[in-house]
């Protein structure tokens, strides 16, 4: 402030002492700080020169840049002097001054009515200095008018600086001492406005007295109707920017309300940061939080007792460029084992901090099925409720599959207060969700199953003009679908500060949010430690834990699979009720069918125990009731008979009678477990057939349109292999809604079968989801051959249809062919039918498959088809406890191992534990048969255990995979002793050609280079000496180095790649275009390539190199004597830089082709070059166009030498 008015002094003095002998309207006194009081303004300001032609109070927008006309010159004075007359006459001419005012405030209200466009400037303050009060002494605070666009704004005052000048106006503001008012800064300056020339614009403040007391009682916030905002009181942000010495006199901070209609673009807009400045809320929202926090802990903590703490990992995105958001997931998933490990992340570092610098406001986490997404967020929420994230006073849990099932018509405070999983009843909606809304950067939105959403392209799409302005009017009417609320709310529509949370699948969904996601977050699955805690949770009993740990490492498969979180709780299942070892499962398919297996027998014995408790029941009623019988049948026949029976007579009668009863009772009960048996099997195939309606709609829900009978419904749930939910979408539409809305939402709800008793089913497991739909692939009678083989992996779709690429249906395809391959005991389980009827049926598709898989070119195979493949003949191979040569399995691998290609990669595909089975089993059998292979394990996250597993097998001739997890096995294998495996490990391993596109790839290079320069694996250790006593082969094999990085991270890897580049003795071509090397960067690349003898090509094409970066190279490039190809396409070379070059060239004695074109070489350097070329008889090319040569003088240089050419 005092800046402010230091710079008002200066200018006006400034101004008017080029003009001393004319006569002003004021007098500028020595220090304006001393004199900023009402009493001063009224004596040295004329009143009536007010606010003439500010847009800011005007009531149309027309006139923002409308200026007042000047008012005519005021007569000059020569001198003024200030003493008790003129005082005295100031203060009487103040009271005409306020009446006048007053009046034109009267006249005003009569127009205010008609204006519909005004603006209210409104604000608090608690300044003490007496500088800021603006009120005259004696008169009534609380009587002077009130400020308002309405008003009629006085003349401005004038300031001339000479006599031709023109004036400029001072536009003052009188305000009264009023709450309503506080201190602003406004930039650009609106309420004083001077314009001396060399000066620039100062802030603009407006200065009001403070308020006796502040209010203390709570004022209930507004909601955003009509453009209206919360009071920042109610938010837990921090205010606006303010000046410190505005910042100091406040009380309370202010901001302008903002009409949602003029909002910036929601998906430019950048959330606000997170602070821990929190503000007071109200109690009854408090209450509703601690109700809340309260609410979830109860329903969470039941579903995690058997939780284990997950590594998930930070991933990140690629380098900025115009394809930075087209880039695949899984090159933003897979990533090197190391590198996961060091971008590993605790759960409360999954929304950032204050050790990143910023939070994380658009999360996007993503994990394969059954990786434990759902049992993460459920952690989140339950360390929510611990008070374990405080940054966020709300959390709501959206369920894709929950608000799947219908389309109420609802509004936003309904759908997070009545259709998140964790809501509890609310008392006062209307408080929390004003709160809400007056602080969204508290709310934290998670949306789970994002993947199920159907159509969920369309929700990140552009909404219409006119929905976007409903939404933003009144978020509150019952007038959106969840589908319309959703799109808002992730396209930041809705609550634009909110942080979101979206878990999905790394398929599909997940590529089409990375353009929006400021995160990226992947599950990693259980390490060997977090299974073993698993299991030590899952079995309380220690023996039985012990038993199942025993049989589990004896089971290498099953304890692969333990790696996914979803397949170990189904491996505890089986373990639990296993026996013996030779029962457990070998392969996924036979894992399913136990388990599906085991709750069917659950449910049997369940049901069974039922029965048999009303049957004794029924026996006990029934006996008494004979008994009751014959003792007065035999009370008769004493009186009748006089001659008794005897005992043994009466005795072998009712053993008769027990003997018939008994076999009477075993032939029912027979019957009746028969017809159980044939009545569970029909029921199990019409659960199959619903499994596979919901893989071809990629979703977990009981499909609609199909009439499902309350028998199948029961069986699902008391097997476990269906959970209901309550339907909140359905509960949520009561007598409050709108009454359209009622009429629609009935109208839906009756569509859907799901929602008629207020329920939604959906699968509990998607593993035994795709199973169950392989059954009815194998098994059903209304699946034709032909349709079975359209559904067989690798087929192409057909025309105008759409290829299903779920992993639920690429699990499906896996689990018919292990199916088809089953025995036929396990088979009959499944089917009512008879023994020969499944046979026939099976053995033809068994045919069907064997054709296929026989028939398939493996050389034109994707990566990640070729992986598939050996799973799906895993399955069919490994099905039985025992894999004989001479099954069709069998003959399936055999034929496998041989056609598999000669060079294995797998780049860019996710290899996990059970995948590097598969793959060792098929290596192992083509072993057999006498074939080597080459392995490209790069990108594809292979654990260190996995890698090791590969590399150990006999028949791989070389691999290529991260330079960082291959050091971090060899240093393993040192360490345990294994030197046999480090020799084949060392020198089976290649990184030619490399391709640099991460900063981490060239720092694992200088690594590498170390150890083959050190020749030992790490300072402490002398084992490794024999093994690497001439280097490590890679590098000494390494002849291509690609650096690609892009413009914006190579500057961060130059500095290594100089020094690391002397140790490539045998490198033949780098590739270093566009880096960004610059003159600068020449300087380190001139002393590296002094060492690189063998170097052949050079491309050092776009990397702004000049004048002095040519000088720099050509003292280097002259000693290369295997140089053949140099580029140095589209610098910023000129003539001079081509004079240098010319002067090299003849030195250059390898030189064949050398590329200049797109530089800044005019035809003075053209003909440089072409001189210089005269001399080499080698180069066979020389490129130099660009549009600094003459077309005239090009030309004539190509008619000289042919070997100049255009491109």
């Amino acid at each position: 402030m005092e800046n402010l008015l230091s710079t008002i002094q200066g200018d006006l003095t400034d101004a008017m002492m080029q003009e001393m002998d004319l006569e002003s309207d004021f007098y500028l006194p020595e220090n304006l700080l001393d004199s900023v009081n009402y009493e001063y303004l009224v004596e040295n300001l004329d009143t009536n020169m007010l606010l003439d032609g500010d847009p800011w109070f005007n009531e149309t927008e027309s006139s923002f840049c409308e200026t007042p006309d000047p008012l005519p010159n005021p007569q000059p004075r020569n001198n003024i002097e200030i003493n008790s007359k003129t005082k005295d006459r100031r203060k009487r001419r103040r009271a005409s001054d306020a009446e006048m005012f007053s009046g034109e405030n009267k006249r005003a209200k009569s127009d205010e009515n008609k204006s519909t466009n005004s603006h209210r400037a409104t604000g608090r303050s608690r300044t003490k200095r007496p500088q800021a009060e603006l009120v005259a002494e004696g008169t009534d605070r609380d009587s002077l008018p009130v400020a308002t666009p309405s008003i009629t704004p006085p003349k401005p005052l004038h300031v001339y600086t000479s006599p031709s000048a023109a004036p400029i106006p001072i536009q003052l503001i009188p305000l009264p001492k009023s709450p309503e008012y506080g201190i602003f800064q406004t930039s650009p300056p609106k309420f004083i406005r001077l314009s001396l020339p060399n000066t620039t614009a100062a802030p603009a403040f407006i200065f009001v007295p403070a308020p006796s007391t502040p209010p203390k009682q709570y004022v209930s916030p507004l909601s955003p109707v009509g453009g209206a905002t919360a009071p920042v009181q109610m938010s837990s942000s921090p205010p606006g920017s303010l000046s410190d010495s505005t910042s100091k006199a406040m009380s309370h901070p202010s901001v302008s309300p903002v009409h949602p209609s003029r909002m910036t673009s929601p998906s430019k807009e950048t959330p606000p940061s997170q602070s821990s400045t929190v503000f007071e809320i109200p109690q009854v929202v408090k209450d509703y939080i601690h109700e809340a926090k309260a609410h979830v802990g109860e329903k969470v903590e039941m579903d995690l007792n058997h939780y284990v703490d997950m590594q998930v990992s930070q991933k990140q995105f690629p380098q900025s460029g115009k394809n930075s958001n087209k880039c695949p997931i899984k090159e933003l998933v897979i990533a090197a084992d190391t590198d996961k490990q060091k971008n590993s992340l605790e759960l409360s570092q999954v929304f950032g901090g204050s050790h990143e610098g910023k939070f994380k406001h658009y999360i996007l986490l993503v994990g394969n099925t059954g990786m434990g997404k759902t049992t993460l967020i459920k952690k989140l929420c339950l360390d929510w409720s611990r008070d374990c994230i405080p940054q966020f006073d709300f959390v709501f849990l959206l369920d894709g599959k929950a608000l799947n099932a219908t389309e109420p018509i609802c509004s936003l405070q309904t759908l997070l207060l009545s259709l998140s999983t964790f809501a509890p009843s609310c008392l006062d909606p209307e408080a929390i969700y004003t709160q809400i809304l007056a602080a969204p950067q508290r709310v934290l939105i998670i949306f789970d199953g994002f993947d199920e959403l159907r159509d969920y392209e369309s929700l990140l799409q552009p909404q219409e003009k006119d929905l976007i302005a409903s939404l933003q009017k009144d978020s509150k009417a019952q007038a959106f679908t969840v589908r319309q609320l959703y799109s808002a709310i992730l396209q930041r529509i809705l609550l634009p500060g909110c942080t979101l949370l979206l878990s999905s699948r790394p398929r599909g969904t997940a590529s089409q949010l990375l353009r929006r996601a400021d995160s990226l977050v992947e599950v990693c699955g259980f390490t060997s430690t977090n299974v073993e805690t698993y299991f030590s949770k899952y079995f309380t009993d220690p023996a039985l834990r012990t038993s199942a740990l025993h049989s589990l490492r004896s089971s290498t498969y099953l304890h692969l699979l333990c790696w996914n979180p979803g397949l170990c709780q189904m491996v505890c299942l089986v373990l639990e009720e296993s026996k013996s070892l030779e029962v457990l499962p070998r392969t996924l398919t036979g894992l399913c069918h136990q388990v599906l297996c085991l709750k069917l027998e659950t449910d049997r014995r369940s049901t069974q125990s039922s029965v048999k408790c009303a049957n004794e029941m029924q026996t006990k009623v029934s006996t008494h009731s004979e008994e009751t019988r014959l003792d007065g049948n035999n009370v008769t026949s004493s009186r009748t008979h006089t001659a008794p029976l005897s005992c043994s007579r009466r005795a072998n009668r009712a053993k008769k009678r027990m003997k018939h009863a008994d076999a009477v009772d075993e032939s029912m009960e027979n019957a009746k477990v028969k017809e159980n048996e044939d009545e569970e099997k029909e029921l199990l195939f019409q659960l199959s057939l619903l499994a596979w309606e919901g893989i071809k709609a990629n979703t977990s829900l009981l499909p609609t349109g199909l009439s499902i009978s309350d028998k199948v419904k029961s069986f699902g749930l008391r097997t476990k292999l269906l959970l209901s939910q309550q339907n909140r979408a359905r509960s949520c539409i009561s007598r409050d809604d709108i009454q359209g809305g009622k009429d629609e939402v009935k109208q839906e709800g009756d569509e859907s079968m799901n929602d008629h008793d207020g329920h939604i089913l959906f699968w509990t497991n998607p593993f035994l989801q795709s199973y169950m739909a392989a059954v009815h692939l194998c098994l059903s009678r209304t699946v034709s051959d032909r349709s079975f083989s359209q559904t067989l992996p690798f087929q192409s779709a057909a025309r105008g249809r759409r290829r299903l690429q779920s992993e639920e249906f690429e699990l499906t395809q896996r689990f018919a062919v292990g199916l088809v391959f089953q025995s036929t005991a396990q088979r009959q389980r499944l089917h009512s039918l008879s023994e020969t009827s499944i046979g026939t049926r099976v053995a033809s598709k068994q045919a069907l498959v064997t054709k296929h898989l026989e028939g398939l070119s493996y050389s034109s195979l994707s990566p990640a088809q070729v992986l598939e493949a050996c799973h799906c003949i895993y399955e069919a191979s490994f099905i039985h406890e025992e894999s004989s040569r001479d099954t069709e399995g069998a003959r399936l691998l055999t034929h496998l191992a041989a056609n598999l290609p000669e060079f294995l990669t797998f780049h860019g595909v996710l290899l996990g534990p059970p995948d590097v089975f598969t793959l060792q089993k098929a290596l192992e059998r083509a072993a057999s048969e006498n074939r080597s292979f080459s392995l490209d394990l790069e990108a594809s996250w292979i654990q260190i255990r996995g890698l090791r597993t590969l590399v150990s097998l006999c028949n791989i001739k070389t691999y290529k995979a991260c330079i960082a997890d291959v050091i971090t096995l060899w240093r393993l294998l040192e360490q345990n002793g294994e030197m046999e495996l480090l020799q084949g490990a060392v020198s089976k391993f290649e990184i030619h050609p490399l391709k640099a596109t991460q900063v981490c790839h060239i720092e694992n290079l200088a690594s590498l280079v170390d150890i083959h320069q050190k020749k030992r694996l790490s300072d402490s250790s002398n084992q490794s000496l024999s093994i690497l006593a001439e280097g490590v082969p890679a590098v000494k094999q390494l002849q291509k180095l690609e650096l690609a990085l892009g413009p914006e991270k190579c500057p961060m890897a130059l500095l290594t790649l100089w020094e690391l580049l002397p140790g490539l003795q045998n490198l033949q071509h780098l590739d270093l275009e566009n880096c960004k090397i610059g003159d600068k960067g020449t300087e380190g690349l001139k002393h590296a390539l002094v060492s690189l003898r063998s170097l052949q090509i050079l491309n050092l094409s776009q990397n702004c190199v000049g004048d002095q970066g040519v000088k720099n190279l050509v003292t280097a490039l002259i000693d290369l004597p295997k140089l053949q190809c140099l580029s140095l396409y589209s610098n910023v070379i000129s003539d001079e830089g081509a004079e240098s070059l010319a002067a090299a060239l003849p030195h250059m004695k390898s030189l064949t082709d050398l590329d200049v074109k797109y530089n800044k070489v005019t035809d003075v350097g053209a003909q440089s070059l072409a001189a210089s070329l005269r001399n080499c008889t080698k180069i066979k090319t020389l490129r130099m166009w660009n549009q600094c040569i003459p077309y005239g003088v090009f030309d004539r240089l190509q008619q000289q030498d042919s070997r100049i050419l255009c491109h």
